[in-house]
């Protein structure tokens, strides 16, 4: 999916393979580390079907599956992609992830799409912390997995020890499939397939030992075990038919070695996919409730049953308009039918909630940027399609007469604020339309308008999302932006108690303006805003004017005194005061509380607030201390610690002025090695040194 085509001869591409039952269907994420080789790999797999001609890199860079513009430009992915294809009389969707952590979302979003996930990891690199996270996420849901282990090629390629390394942190699950050797000259030799016996080989009898035992464990045959125990040769069909139902129970991960740009490999773990992973039928559809939020029964993977389809990602193509890819669950998705679409959940995040009928355009099936037409798209499968103008990435799709909805999947907290604004009053227009494709496209981000500093904020993943966003603002959509620095408001509160008379008396023929109030100010607690109260006695101040003296006092606290900086955190009695019986009127008291706000500020004095986060950190114990020594210089204020010895990951919380939260995302991914995460919520305003308040000063 995307929005440029290629027409080099060399990347010719089939026609779209036909739609299949769901039990000749495979939906597969492609996982790891940013480098591994994800790209690479899917593309060999593509070409290894007969659907592209050849693999490889072009002179831009990039694989067929990179489709952006940016991807060319930063040689790296950073959307989903989908490529659909045959092998073995089977539809195989494969969806390449991004590797870095600040698409995250994405990588969910194609975790909810597919029915098992290959997780890649380079021979050369290793496992990382991050794709150690992942693993367990999937664990968490019940997800099928294997390990590709690619660049077996390279010079510096250790398996062995990889594959150890797997082990060592997915589980005692992992298990080769096959063993590689090097020849003498360091190439890497055909594969020797563990599913058969291997005489006269110890290390490959060790290896195929370990793997039959496993396999075994989850056979539906109760002989299988007994027979293995007494001696008898257990045969490679054997192992190969019950290896599958290992690998559907979460039991059972197998390691396939892959050289994608040789194909070694290739072609076998094709055959893993097809024999081994699950079909959609053998994977539970999400829970589904109405448009009011209450649970519904559960529905089945079937293509008679009632629609319902997900989208999993968003894009906008120059010719088409809006594009979705979408993973159908129950149903069959038809063009030129009508469906409900409907967004539910993320209003708090600039994405309101939304529900619209519309008729759907073609479908089609996905390789990189090429859309080939396909007539339905039954359940189990995914497909694209075009012209849904009001779905979003995370929309439910199904039918107008009985509408529903999939909660979204989890998403990860953008928590990296960017002002972005129009160079001139011209681009603004174009600058806000470009803000809502983004929005459409990529549910992560966050856009929030700042009314106490006037600018626009796109909350970001982390900096490499930013980058991404920003590149597809100026040159996907043409749109000239700036990004100013992020403006953190100051406020101000009473430096101590005063007590002070207002009046505001005028006399200029006709009825005048007749006010007077009596008010008693002092310092608030933090977080506590503008509390007004009254203890007049006697009258003095008639019980209607009281309100009228509040809105005076709330007014002038919100637009400030002298700095243009809003008063918080302040306690406002009127005790007192004097009203006439012709002259006085609401309008006169607005103006004398008004006054009453401006006097008690130059009676009492002022101090300068800046705004103050509680923050909850997550990150695996070992980075506990480094994140502790970055947060105190940050000036933050500890709070507690709590440990979660299942999962190995303790939470920090934490009071953080906002101005040191800026550039937390970045931070905390440096310290914690892109482990740890964090949340925040407003707390209050507390006195600024003198040093802040000297910085953060507007010119």
């Amino acid at each position: 999916m995307g929005s440029r085509n290629r027409t080099d001869n060399s990347r010719e591409q089939s026609g779209a393979p036909a739609p299949r039952p769901p039990e000749r269907v495979r939906n597969v994420a492609l996982v790891g580390r940013a480098g591994a080789g994800k790209t690479t790999l899917a593309e060999a797999l593509v070409v290894a079907t007969g659907a592209l001609l050849r693999a490889g890199r072009v002179e831009d860079g990039t694989t067929c599956l990179d489709t952006e513009d940016v991807e060319v430009r930063l040689q790296h992915s950073v959307s989903l992609h989908a490529a659909t294809v045959e092998h073995a009389g089977h539809r195989l969707t494969l969806l390449d992830t991004p590797g870095a952590p600040d698409f995250l979302g994405d990588v969910r979003a194609a975790l909810r799409a597919a029915d098992a996930a290959l997780f890649v990891v380079s021979a050369v690199a290793g496992v990382d912390a991050g794709t150690e996270l992942l693993w367990d996420e999937c664990r968490a849901v019940g997800l099928p997995r294997a390990v590709v282990v690619t660049q077996v090629d390279r010079p510096r390629a250790d398996v062995a020890e990889v594959v150890r390394s797997c082990r060592e942190r997915f589980g005692a699950g992992v298990h080769l499939l096959q063993l590689v050797e090097r020849g003498p000259d360091g190439t890497p030799q055909p594969a020797v397939s563990l599913l058969e016996p291997q005489p006269g080989h110890p290390e490959a009898a060790r290896l195929r030992a370990e793997l039959i035992e496993a396999v075994i464990a989850e056979s539906e045959d109760e002989t299988l075990m007994d027979r293995y125990l007494a001696g008898e040769e257990v045969s490679g069909a054997e192992v190969a038919a019950d290896l599958g139902t290992a690998v559907v129970r979460g039991e059972l991960h197998p390691v396939v070695c892959v050289a994608p740009l040789t194909g070694t490999g290739v072609r076998e773990l094709l055959d893993l996919v097809v024999a081994a992973f699950p079909a959609p039928l053998q994977r539970p559809c999400p829970q589904l409730t109405d448009l009011a939020g209450r649970p519904l029964p559960p529905l089945g993977c079937d293509p008679d049953g009632p629609l319902v389809a997900e989208v999993v990602r968003t894009t906008t193509d120059p010719y088409l308009g809006r594009v979705s890819l979408v993973r159908v669950f129950s149903g069959t998705l038809r063009p030129d039918v009508a469906l409900h679409v409907s967004g539910h959940g993320l209003a708090d995040w600039g994405h309101p909630d939304h529900d619209a009928d519309e008729r759907i355009g073609a479908l089609s099936s996905a390789l990189g940027a090429t859309l080939r037409p396909v007539p339905e798209c039954p359940a189990g499968d995914i497909c694209a399609v075009a012209r849904l103008s009001s779905a979003e990435t995370g929309d439910t799709l199904s039918s107008p007469e009985r509408p529903v909805l999939v909660p979204p999947w989890q998403l990860p907290e953008p928590q990296l604020p960017v002002a972005v604004e129009a160079p001139s009053r011209a681009d603004e227009d174009r600058l806000s339309a470009a803000l809502t494709r983004l929005l459409a496209e990529d549910p992560t981000i966050r856009l929030e308008r700042r009314s106490d500093t006037g600018q626009v904020l796109l909350w970001c993943v982390g900096d490499a999302h930013a980058e991404v966003l920003l590149d597809r603002l100026r040159h996907k959509y043409g749109v000239a932006v700036q990004t100013p620095p992020v403006r953190v408001p100051l406020v101000e509160t009473l430096a101590g108690p005063a007590t002070v008379t207002a009046r505001h008396v005028k006399q200029s023929g006709g009825h005048g303006q007749y006010a007077v109030v009596v008010l008693e100010g002092r310092p608030g607690p933090p977080g506590s805003g503008i509390t007004f109260d009254q203890r007049v006695v006697g009258g003095a101040v008639p019980t209607h004017f009281h309100g009228s003296v509040e809105k005076g006092v709330r007014t002038q606290a919100a637009a400030g005194v002298g700095h243009d900086r809003p008063l918080v955190d302040v306690a406002v009695t009127l005790v007192d005061g004097k009203a006439h019986s012709v002259d006085s009127s609401d309008a006169a008291f607005q103006a004398a509380g008004a006054l009453g706000v401006r006097e008690l500020v130059a009676a009492a004095g002022t101090r300068v607030l800046e705004p103050w986060c509680a923050v909850a950190v997550t990150v695996p114990a070992e980075h506990v201390g480094s994140v502790l020594g970055d947060l105190s210089g940050r000036r933050a204020r500890v709070t507690g610690s709590t440990p979660d010895p299942e999962q190995d990951r303790t939470t920090i919380t934490a009071e953080v002025p906002e101005r040191e939260l800026l550039d937390y995302a970045g931070a905390l991914r440096a310290v914690a090695h892109g482990t740890g995460s964090f949340r925040r919520r407003p707390l209050g305003h507390e006195p600024a040194p003198a040093s802040v308040v000297a910085e953060l000063q507007p010119a």
